[in-house]
């Protein structure tokens, strides 16, 4: 679907601390060769990073009309008064060039260790929603004081303003269903990058947004797609995987039929940076000729019982075919990547057994959906360890790190503490929240076959998967201290972390899909 939005093009710049100088270079070329927009990362918590705000204000006065953005702001460890007053200052010092990247923040161990909250992946997501609304109060502008009472925030009378020289737009970095319903009824747009979310996923993705924004009482339009894309001018077939008129199909086709209009690049190469800014007025050309075409054609109404033709110049995949009833059953299990990193498999999914189908008729409790939620909360958390260790690797590949600290801070982490048993969260987790139920010793997987034996083929599974994964860990282990005696490289070490990530989001999104119903149907934590 092409929401009409004028297309913007832009750059993702790496704060590099070691090369403070180049990358304001590069925002100045952004200008220069005329796009539209710079944005950088913000990790408060890696000092090899430059600071996002710091950078972005030098930036800003090194610059005459590129608008300026977090790509995205790490709320946690951004006050949402404190950050509402930055960005407004920023921009009525601008005359209104800068907009609001924001994510819920994802490395929670590292936010913790930064003297920031230590928030599950669930809370994150909450406290995102609070200080969104808290952030708008604040550029609202006005007088009267501000009162929020919220779970992670209260605002007790703080005063409103500076109002921002224009309307900041709220860009949020969103993949799972829960961040993306906000992203639907709260946010002014939508910031994924190519990476995580190649073009065959947003549709899906697209949809929820989409839908949260009718429930929310707005037009989806009202939600701008913007996309991080990352690419290869000498590269051969793939999405952004050649000649700049590749970029031009590929980009146009995506603004027509996923609706995506902000492209920004991640690269730090000034000659990818200009080869994008030429090709920008193709994409804007080609992009102006289809509408103009679309909006020139005359209605042409089906036969009845027939449906209309799907364009022959779309080659997006359809929307997926509506899911099956659920009844009240709101737990969404995380869906796996799409693609893999590694060559290798060590995990035959096809042979995975199923449980029993969700019975549509069947209701459920708020506490019943909780149990199945609570599974979802402690793999994101999981996941959130995985991107560490994909930190940490490039920490090393980058010398700011020893392999020795790595490692070591890769052995405190809860997946390796806990050797894949999930026994251990639910046991707290009934402890602290279910605690009308009977808590027993044992594991989960042993009182799941207990209370439903159809469960036992995929619990069987799902232990057997465990040790291959401890194994995936003993191989990131041993790349590691490869990588010390000399004997390995940090290709091999990545290859290790590749493996890790097909395999633990298989496994994760395996689980979720067959326990989340029986957790809450069974009453079993």
């Amino acid at each position: 679907m092409d929401y009409g939005h004028e297309l913007v093009f832009g750059t993702f710049l790496t704060p590099d601390v070691e090369n403070a100088e180049r990358v304001i270079a590069l925002a100045q070329l952004t200008e220069q060769v005329g796009l539209d927009l710079v944005t950088v990362q913000d990790h408060p918590y890696q000092p090899r990073l430059l600071d996002a705000w710091t950078l972005l204000s030098v930036i800003a006065a090194h610059t005459q009309s590129v608008s300026v953005s977090t790509n995205v702001a790490n709320l946690p460890l951004r006050h949402p008064v404190v950050l509402a007053r930055s960005v407004a200052t920023l921009d009525r010092i601008t005359g209104g060039r800068v907009e609001l990247g924001l994510g819920a923040g994802g490395f929670l161990e590292a936010v913790a260790a930064n003297a920031g909250p230590r928030l599950t992946a669930g809370e994150s997501v909450e406290a995102l929603e609070e200080a969104i609304a808290i952030i708008r109060e604040v550029w609202a502008g006005g007088t009267g004081g501000i009162r929020l009472a919220g779970k992670h925030y209260t605002v007790a009378g703080a005063k409103r303003g500076p109002e921002p020289s224009h309307d900041v737009q709220i860009w949020l970095g969103a993949y799972k269903p829960r961040m993306l319903a906000i992203t639907g009824r709260l946010a002014d747009g939508w910031l994924p990058s190519s990476a995580y979310v190649p073009p065959e996923e947003l549709p899906a993705l697209n949809k929820l947004i989409d839908e949260a924004a009718v429930a929310a009482g707005r037009e989806p339009s009202a939600v701008r797609r913007l996309y991080n894309v990352s690419g290869n001018f000498n590269g051969h077939g793939g999405f952004l995987q050649g000649g700049e008129d590749l970029w031009i199909d590929q980009l146009t086709e995506l603004t027509l039929t996923e609706g995506m209009s902000t492209y920004i690049l991640a690269s730090d190469n000034p000659e990818d940076i200009r080869r994008f800014a030429d090709l920008a007025p193709a994409v804007r050309e080609a992009v102006a000729a289809a509408r103009s075409t679309a909006a020139a054609a005359p209605a042409v109404n089906p036969a009845p019982g027939t449906a209309p033709a799907e364009s022959a110049a779309s080659t997006s995949p359809p929307f997926p075919s509506p899911a099956p009833s659920r009844g009240n059953f709101s737990v969404v299990p995380t869906p796996p990547p799409s693609a893999k990193r590694s060559g290798v498999q060590v995990l035959d999914e096809s042979e995975r057994p199923t449980g029993p189908a969700l019975d549509p008729t069947r209701t459920y409790t708020p506490q019943q959906l909780a149990a199945g939620e609570h599974l979802v909360q402690v793999h994101d958390h999981l996941r959130a360890e995985l991107e560490q260790i994909r930190d940490l690797v490039e920490q090393v590949a980058a010398g700011s790190l020893g392999v020795g600290a790595a490692r070591n801070h890769i052995n405190t982490m809860t997946m390796r503490q806990n050797n894949w048993t999930l026994g251990v969260y639910c046991e707290t987790y009934c402890r602290l929240v279910t605690t009308h139920h009977s808590i027993e010793d044992a594991a989960l997987f042993p009182r799941l076959r207990r209370a439903d034996p159809t469960l036992t083929p995929v619990v069987d599974r799902l232990q057997a998967e465990h040790l291959i994964i401890h194994d995936v860990l003993e191989g990131v282990d041993k790349a590691l201290v490869a990588l010390v005696d000399g004997s390995g490289t940090i290709d091999t070490l990545r290859a290790a972390v590749d493996l890790l990530d097909d395999t633990l989001l298989s496994h994760l999104s395996y689980e979720e899909r067959e326990l989340v119903e029986p957790l809450a149907r069974l009453g079993v934590m």
